[in-house]
C-alpha cells in the first residue's frame, strides 16, 4: 500500500480490544468528555442490523461498491472479517489530520498493519485495552445474552486474532479491575495524543 504524503499534522489513536472488554463503554465516554475528538464511521459490506444508523454507525455500501472504492483508493485501510468488509476512509482521516486534530479509530490487526504502512509510525498511538483472558470475555457473553456454540467458537477465533495486536501496543489499558480505573488509564493516554497535535 502506497503511503499518504500529506501534510500529516494530527495523531491517530487506535484502541484496541477484544468483544466483551468494554471498549465501547470507555470510547462512549471518552467522546462525551472530548468532543473534539474525532471518530471515523467506517464503511462496512455486512447488513444492517435493526438498530444500526447509516452514518454514525457504519457507511453500509453492498460488496460491488466497496470493492470499487479499493480498486478506486479511496480506503485508508480495510479487511476482511467474517466474510464482510471493513474499511476507514481517506476522507474520513485525512482532512482531520491535515487540521491538527486526534483522530480515534477502531480498527482490526489487519487494519492496524495496512494504517503502520500508510502514516508515518509518530502520528499513531495504539491502545490495547486488557480485560482478562477468554474466560473471562466469555463468561460475559454469555452474561449478557444467549449465545450459540457457533458465536462463541467465532468469537474465540476473533479473540486470538485481537490478541496478535498486544505486543505492537504503545499502551495497555487494564479494565481487569474496573472501568473506573480503565478510564483514568485512557484518560492519560488521550492527553498523551492530544499533546502531539500542538
Amino acid at each position: 500500500m502506497e503511503a499518504v504524503n500529506n501534510n500529516i499534522k494530527g495523531h491517530v489513536l487506535v484502541v484496541m480490544a477484544p468483544t466483551g472488554s468494554g471498549k465501547g463503554t470507555l470510547i462512549k465516554r471518552l467522546l462525551a468528555e472530548y468532543t473534539d475528538i474525532k471518530m471515523s464511521v467506517s464503511c462496512t459490506s455486512r447488513a444492517m442490523r435493526p438498530n444500526d444508523v447509516e452514518g454514525k454507525d457504519y457507511y453500509f455500501l453492498s460488496r460491488t461498491e466497496f470493492e470499487d472504492k479499493i480498486a478506486q483508493g479511496d480506503f485508508l485501510e480495510w479487511a476482511e472479517f467474517a466474510g464482510n468488509l471493513y474499511g476507514t476512509l481517506k476522507s474520513e482521516i485525512i482532512p482531520h489530520l491535515s487540521e491538527n486534530n486526534l483522530v480515534l479509530l477502531e480498527i482490526e490487526l489487519q487494519g492496524v498493519e495496512n494504517l503502520l504502512q500508510l502514516l508515518p509510525r509518530k502520528h499513531i498511538t495504539i491502545a490495547y485495552i486488557e480485560s482478562g483472558g477468554w474466560d473471562v470475555l466469555k463468561a460475559r457473553a454469555i452474561a449478557r445474552a444467549d449465545i450459540s456454540e457457533e458465536d462463541l467458537k467465532k468469537r474465540y477465533e476473533r479473540y486470538l486474532i485481537e490478541q496478535e495486536v498486544k505486543p505492537s501496543a504503545d499502551v495497555i489499558i487494564d479494565n481487569r479491575e474496573g472501568l473506573e480505573e480503565a478510564y483514568a488509564d485512557l484518560r492519560k493516554t488521550v492527553i498523551k495524543a492530544l499533546s502531539k497535535c500542538k
